[in-house]
């Protein structure tokens, strides 16, 4: 995807944005159903092991992803009062992403943002649409619809009810 190219130059992007680690990333705010505080998980057996299990969020299952271990980022201190889960829309399935904190939802001007480098933050650009400049910060933008493959999709889908 052509970052420039896709984006018109008086776009504003309206994004939530949120920790793992020491690195700050973002996804669109169109993809965010609901942010929602760490709560009890139900492990799923033989699920992939960045998968920490699934919710009962207002009777449907949702599977949670934990991004860390998604990315192969350290994975550091357990879950803090900070912890959240990111409920998103991928693909036609709903999914609940943890992270470290929730930042807060900013807008960014499309221009300010560059296509991804190759490797950042220690993972791979095929989860990255851009990296956004505002002021001194360098904001992350993920690609909700590819951080899960198609296969892994179909594997959560069979998890979610």
């Amino acid at each position: 995807m052509d970052v420039k190219k896709d984006m018109d130059s008086k776009e504003v992007l309206q994004l939530v944005t949120f920790r793992l680690g020491n690195e700050e990333f973002s996804v669109d705010i169109l993809k965010v159903q609901e942010i929602i505080r760490l709560m009890e998980l139900t492990r799923v057996p033989r699920s992939p092991d960045f998968v920490e299990g699934v919710i009962n969020l207002r009777g449907k299952v949702i599977p949670v992803v934990d991004l860390r271990k998604r990315f192969g980022l350290s994975v550091g201190d357990e879950s803090s009062n900070e912890t959240r889960i990111i409920v998103v829309e991928v693909g036609n399935k709903t999914v609940g992403f943890k992270v470290d904190a929730v930042s807060e939802v900013l807008r960014l001007p499309a221009e300010t943002v560059e296509p991804p480098p190759s490797l950042v933050a220690g993972i791979g650009s095929e989860y990255i649409y851009g990296v956004g400049k505002l002021q001194d910060r360098l904001i992350i933008l993920l690609d909700v619809d590819r951080v899960l493959g198609e296969d892994e999709k179909a594997a959560l889908g069979e998890m979610a009810l």
